[in-house]
């Protein structure tokens, strides 16, 4: 689904990805009682804050990414009957590497370290 909105500077728009039904002992929480995800896919990114030089910083994360976020991080909104977020990027705590990417940095790490 196409976003309508385009966020300003450092700002990212996030979609919860929200986890299967959780079950604790046998008892299966309701959804009043179950903790929103704090992981989110990146579904459109700012073209980067201003330094005070006047050049652009670019953003680290991307549209695409998997991201680990704050409980209490960003602003929820609703666009086109989609719940969304919208956090600064200094709000995201981490990137998610996929398995495949790891795999592609422990090689190159391992070349390092040989030469």
């Amino acid at each position: 689904m196409a976003i309508n909105i385009r966020p300003l500077q450092d700002r990212v728009i996030l979609r919860r990805i929200e986890e299967g039904e959780q079950v604790r002992g046998g008892i299966i929480i309701p959804d009043t009682a179950k903790e929103k995800p704090q992981e989110g896919e990146v579904v459109a990114v700012g073209e980067g804050k201003y330094r005070d030089d006047g050049t652009r910083q670019t953003l680290d994360v991307r549209v695409g990414d998997r991201v680990l976020f704050g409980k209490y991080s960003g602003s929820e909104v609703k666009i086109d009957n989609e719940e969304l977020l919208i956090m600064r990027e200094d709000e995201i705590l981490g990137i998610i590497q996929r398995a495949a990417s790891k795999k592609v940095s422990q090689e190159k790490k391992s070349k390092w370290q040989s030469k």
